[in-house]
């Protein structure tokens, strides 16, 4: 892990995941890099410098330049923190949308994880904040993690992990072995029994004993865990070993196929109150 990705606008929110992403960055000797993106007043595209790339009316281009400087000095007192000590720090400031902002320094960084807030400051903030988390889930090409509250303690020695123990998932599982070598963790296996998705406990333990043995876990745990939904299911079998976080991976289906089906994944990033770590493996459309 060398490139960790920390979206930010400044709030507590997101304050919260940059000290999570802060440690992680540390017990990995990774560069932490912090991302603004700054929306655009009108149709008009403009640098980190404020030169502007489309025509717009004066007073937008006047508008846009303010929150550059705004932006500037917020990012200047943020990366000052006593938090990021010992943590080699990258600004970034974009103009556009948060999405695209973030997609595109994914790419251009080679970003191994990004670590993002999921809710915002007021009820129209959690709705953009949740609407942009939920499409880097669904889309980015790298581990996701997501930070909602505080956790209890900054390091992640119980980690559940939901899995389908699908060969896709591979290289997902061994960046959550990686995770758990960083902080000397136990991982627990499980599996979700619901009414509609049901296997015999006999069968399910020797697929994860098998798949705990291709990954070469040490430390792990095997559970099968029944509840009437994937989603409830997870949170609550979490809930019951006092996790500190969840991995899981999502097929990241888009169009037509995530309106029917949606995505456990969102679910459970959208409902736990626990850090949840996510990773789009093979897409179904």
């Amino acid at each position: 892990m060398k490139k960790i990705l920390v979206p930010t606008d400044f709030s507590k929110q997101a304050n919260l995941s940059a000290e999570v992403a802060a440690d992680i960055a540390r017990r990995a000797g990774a560069e932490l890099i912090l991302l603004h993106v700054i929306e655009e007043a009108s149709e008009s595209s403009f640098s980190v410098e404020g030169e502007a790339t489309y025509e717009g009316s004066w007073e937008d281009k006047v508008f846009t330049l303010k929150l550059i400087e705004k932006a500037k000095k917020q990012m200047a007192k943020l990366v000052g923190d006593a938090k990021f000590e010992g943590v080699k720090v990258r600004q970034e400031l974009r103009v556009g949308t948060p999405f695209h902002g973030m997609n595109a320094i994914i790419t251009e960084r080679k970003v191994d994880l990004v670590v993002m807030g999921s809710s915002g400051r007021t009820e129209l903030e959690d709705m953009i904040i949740g609407s942009n988390t939920e499409k880097v889930v669904r889309h980015s090409h790298c581990p996701v993690l997501t930070v909602r509250n505080k956790p209890s303690r900054k390091e992640f020695k119980n980690i559940v992990y939901a899995t389908a123990m699908e060969k896709d998932e591979e290289i997902f599982s061994r960046f959550v072995r990686r995770t758990q070598e960083m902080y000397n963790s136990t991982i627990h296996l499980v599996r979700i029994n619901t009414p509609g998705n049901f296997q015999r406990d006999i069968v399910v333990r020797k697929y994860m004993e098998d798949f705990a043995k291709k990954l070469q876990l040490k430390n792990y745990t095997i559970n099968v865990f029944n509840d009437l939904s994937e989603e409830e299911g997870i949170i609550y079998f979490a809930d019951s070993i006092n996790a500190d976080l969840i991995a899981m991976a999502t097929h990241g289906r888009t169009g037509f196929a995530h309106v029917l089906a949606g995505s456990i994944a969102e679910d459970v990033v959208s409902h736990s109150k626990r850090p949840v770590m996510t990773f789009v493996t093979k897409r179904r459309k």
